[in-house]
């Protein structure tokens, strides 16, 4: 037995002996250049396209099993250019050889050099890739269908299918690299055309058990782009584990953004919990290192020329979220937080808060602006359709609005916009099923508060808004001015306004507009109207007293204007204003779609037409003025019946004064065009 178990190792070591021999002297003595032809003539029936290699062939199997291949050339398919495809200037990859029987792999090097990929997509579409390997895939795909009528055959598949686990126990690769790479694409029908060059990729100490070291650098069209850091373990069982990661992406000279994390069960849960931090960079910067013009012509040069993103995401295939989210732009921050789930609908949640931002900065110059808006819809309507029956329909869709939910929850510290300057800013905006809900909404504004509640229903095709806005204490001189360059009114403003609307244009606004409230003015002025002025100049043009020269003017103490709207009909019953030289009563009303006025004012004097100072509630002159026309032409003139009725100088004088003849005219209707020109600038 002893000498059958000696003759049995010895004709082991024999043979073992035979295969090493022949391992490191068969490619020493073999000509495998003669099979070049035969290796190019398979790679060309198999692609279907014209493949080439240099005679540079080296080959290797003790104790690495290693090839050298060089001036590897594929070509283009028929009706591209004649033109390769793909390019390799060398391929060299060593694998040892004994590690193998013990399901291990070791590999020394894999590297590609000067790999030159050329996609090109011709103006039908077809790209150079396409069908690559497709001439003779269609036998083994009809002995494939066979084999899978087996219904073992299928079960044994699908739990490979199902698995995960390497069939190996281990892997090293000291190197793997790609060395001076260069890829282009070019689509002839849209004229696109993209490169990347100086294409480096080298992963060293790869393993199972071991994170990757990672270096990626390359140009993309002429711009430098690289990524480094560390990626792993995969594990012995990749997509099962979790993957951690730490890069770092660097473009343009401009951009740094860095990622850290870990892919979650990438084969089963899918899902990623990742820090993001975007260094500092200027957008505008950006844009010029692209040789792209800037997008956004801001009215401040120095606008958005700084910004930077930290945030932590986790996310899956059912739902995101953002925590510690910190946005700067210029001098402005903002912490966020935000969560979006079924994506479907989609379910969003997020909260804001801004410590500051001037949005004016932003926006186009004033002129810009002006022109921009000419260049809109007139009406600001929102793009219309027209309908079999010639008549316009929204195109809105408001499908997505009616499956959201949103809660959103908005603090804003300090805020310019359009002139104006608010404060402490506190807005929670919440909506399901095409209804949405703002409430609360609060600010300050001009040393006083501004308060809103407001809802949108979108259940319908035709959209319903109701707002209910009250305020108090409100500059709203500075307001206006700020807001529009015009002096109007000042005093403090308390209101309580309701209205309600229907539709999402203007012109639907308009007719459907309703509501009722109440705007109350104290301690203020009506700027550009002097009433008692005018009728101080009334009683000068019949010989009564003297022309004024001040500047326009109405001071009063309160100035109240209640009003109702129904159907775009918004009527005053009665505003009054009480000043100390006098009283005033106004009604009437003015229709939003025909855009016409239809008002009375009864202003009651004092017993003194020279300052101000007597408040006693007095029997004065009354001249009574209507306001007519439409917005943009209104006719301020006295009530001449009424003026007769009181017993005032002779009607043929006074409408004289009113309408002006001679040297004087411009004098005597000075006023008349000061009030027109008020009421038009409440309009326009």
């Amino acid at each position: 037995m002893v000498r059958f178990l000696k003759w049995v190792i010895v004709t082991i070591g024999i043979l073992a002996g035979l295969i090493i021999g022949a391992a490191v002297l068969v490619p020493m003595f073999v000509d495998v250049g003669k099979y070049l032809p035969d290796i190019e003539a398979m790679v060309t029936r198999q692609t279907g396209r014209s493949f080439s290699m240099g005679d540079d062939i080296k080959l290797s199997l003790f104790p690495w099993a290693g090839v050298r291949l060089s001036d590897l050339t594929l070509g283009n398919p028929e009706g591209f250019e004649d033109k390769p495809m793909i390019t390799v200037k060398s391929f060299e990859a060593r694998v040892k050889v004994l590690p193998l029987f013990s399901k291990q792999i070791q590999v020394d090097k894999f590297i590609v050099e000067s790999p030159n990929i050329a996609l090109v997509k011709n103006k039908a579409g077809q790209g150079n890739w396409e069908n690559i390997g497709s001439l003779d895939i269609g036998a083994s795909d009809q002995g494939d269908q066979a084999q899978a009528t087996d219904p073992a055959q299928e079960t044994s598949a699908k739990t490979q299918t199902d698995s995960t686990d390497l069939p190996i126990e281990s892997l090293i690769v000291d190197r793997f690299a790609v060395i001076n790479g260069f890829l282009s694409y070019v689509d002839k029908g849209s004229g696109l055309a993209k490169k990347i060059s100086d294409l480096n990729l080298d992963l060293s100490d790869i393993s199972l058990d071991k994170a990757i070291d990672i270096t990626l650098g390359a140009k993309v069209d002429g711009k430098p782009v690289s990524l480094t850091g560390t990626a792993g373990p995969v594990g012995k069982n990749p997509g099962a584990t979790d993957i951690d990661f730490d890069l770092m992406v660097k473009a343009l000279d401009q951009l740094a953004l860095s990622l850290k994390g870990r892919l979650i069960k990438p084969m089963t849960e899918q899902a990623v919990d990742l820090s993001v931090d975007l260094a500092p960079f200027s957008p505008k910067k950006l844009f010029v290192s692209l040789d792209q013009i800037f997008p956004i012509e801001t009215g401040d040069a120095s606008a958005l020329d700084n910004l930077s993103l930290k945030a932590v995401v986790k996310g899956s295939a059912k739902a995101v979220s953002v925590s510690d989210g910190v946005l700067v732009l210029d001098d402005s921050i903002m912490n966020f937080s935000a969560q979006a789930r079924a994506f479907e609908k989609p379910d969003l949640k997020f909260i804001l808060s801004l410590d500051k931002i001037d949005v004016d900065r932003y926006l186009p110059s004033a002129t810009e602006n002006d022109s921009g808006r000419v260049a809109s819809a007139k009406d600001g309507s929102p793009a219309m359709d027209t309908g079999k029956d010639g008549r316009k329909t929204n195109t809105i869709d408001y499908a997505p609005l009616r499956r959201m939910v949103l809660d959103a929850k908005v603090n804003i510290g300090s805020l310019k916009v359009s002139g104006l300057s608010m404060a402490n800013i506190t807005a929670s905006l919440a909506g399901k099923n095409g209804v949405f809900t703002l409430d609360p909404f609060s600010m300050d504004l001009y040393q006083g508060k501004a308060g809103a509640k407001a809802g949108i229903d979108v259940r319908k095709n035709t959209p319903t808004t109701n707002l209910h806005l009250t305020t108090s204490d409100i500059q709203a001189g500075p307001v206006i001015r700020d807001s529009t360059g015009k002096d109007i009114i000042e005093g403090a403003l308390v209101s309580d306004i309701s209205l309600s609307m229907t539709g999402d244009t203007l012109d639907m606004i308009k007719k459907t507009l309703a509501g009722k409230g109440e705007l109350k003015f104290i301690d203020g002025a009506i700027v550009g109207v002097d009433i008692a002025g005018t009728i101080r100049n009334a009683k000068a043009g019949i010989g009564l007293g003297e022309y004024t020269t001040e500047k326009p003017r109405t001071d009063f103490a309160e100035l109240k204007i209640p009003y109702t709207a129904a159907k775009g009909l918004v009527k005053i019953p009665e505003a009054s204003l009480i000043s100390p030289l006098l009283r005033l009563v106004a009604n009437g009303q003015t229709h939003l779609v025909k855009e016409t006025l239809d008002f009375r004012i009864e202003p009651k004097l004092v017993a003194t037409l020279k300052g101000q100072g007597d408040t006693k509630d007095r029997s004065g002159l009354l001249i009574p003025l209507l306001i007519t026309g439409t917005w943009g032409n209104p006719k301020v003139r006295p009530d001449l019946e009424a003026i007769l009725k009181n017993q005032l100088p002779d009607a043929n004088e006074l409408k004289q004064l009113i309408n002006g003849d001679g040297s004087d005219s411009g004098k005597k209707t000075e006023i008349k065009d000061t009030a027109k020109g008020l009421i038009k600038g409440l309009f326009n």
